[in-house]
């Protein structure tokens, strides 16, 4: 769940203990913790990363995962959750699943996955796509650890190793990856897989051109979250497909490079690679 950088008001705290346990609408939430709606929407916002309604939302989203990964069927998960009918999880929790809540649920039994590894200018990218897009990219220098990586994300899909060079659906995505890594023009279509907050945030560094940096705040604030800058880069952490998602693309407010899942060497070659500046990592806005 996002994490808060200032100090908490009670009142908030009160509020999402409330959102624990409660499907209160906003006016009755607000009225429970003395706060008109329109205040507890802007301040829960703030010191959270996103509305009561976005939370109510990840709550369920989180339980729904529990009971499938506990292996519940997806109708007793759907109702232990708290949706209200199936239908629902659709509107509110398969679309931020990014995949079939039960494929998800369930380790990611019922998918199918290609993956393969390629060289880049960056060392080894390991690629994985099911039929919807990208759903992994991950860098490193030992190929062991990368499928590793995989399995331990997706331990019940049915994972199939290609020959790059062979395989019609794979072979475009790989080229479309080591493009990527190589600052050459290009786009794949990527399978997202993550929170509500956390899809917000993949999207907005989707946004950010090549050779712009941004830093945490600065993303936060263009969430309208502004107190969220620790929640954002708990969200660039997270992030599972190295350069499509181009988490590297944030840093610190004092210019400096901040962490990367990857390594911070790679970060700041990717950095390099992008902008025309000298000091890749300083903010680039021309």
């Amino acid at each position: 769940m996002p994490t808060r950088t200032a100090a908490a008001d009670p009142r908030l705290d009160q509020a999402r203990r409330l959102l624990d346990d409660n499907d209160l609408g906003l006016e009755a939430l607000g009225a429970a913790v003395g706060l008109s709606a329109t205040h507890l929407q802007r301040r829960f916002r703030d010191q959270f990363g996103l509305t009561p309604a976005e939370y109510r939302a990840q709550r369920r989203l989180a339980a729904l995962k529990r009971g499938l990964r506990d292996g519940q069927n997806v109708t007793h998960a759907l109702y232990d959750a708290g949706y209200g009918s199936p239908s629902r999880v659709y509107q509110d929790g398969a679309a931020r699943l990014g995949m079939p809540p039960l494929a998800y649920g369930r380790g990611g039994a019922g998918l199918d996955i290609r993956w393969s590894l390629v060289d880049t200018v960056l060392g080894q990218a390991l690629v994985a796509a099911t039929e919807r897009g990208i759903c992994a990219v991950a860098l490193g220098d030992d190929p062991q650890a990368l499928e590793r990586e995989l399995r331990d994300e997706f331990p019940n899909a049915t994972l199939q190793r290609v020959d790059s060079g062979r395989e019609g659906f794979l072979a475009p995505r790989l080229r479309a990856v080591a493009d990527a890594l190589a600052s050459r023009p290009g786009s794949v279509p990527v399978e997202l897989v993550g929170t509500a907050f956390q899809l917000r945030v993949w999207q907005a560094l989707m946004r950010i051109p090549a050779g712009e940096t941004r830093s945490y705040a600065e993303l936060a604030a263009s969430l309208d979250a502004p107190k969220a800058a620790r929640a954002v880069a708990s969200a660039c952490a997270s992030n599972r497909v190295a350069v499509l998602v181009p988490c590297h693309r944030v840093i610190r407010g004092d210019g400096s490079l901040g962490g990367y899942r990857w390594g911070l060497p790679r970060k700041q070659a990717l950095l390099q690679s992008e902008s025309p500046s000298p000091r890749p990592h300083q903010k680039n806005r021309a």
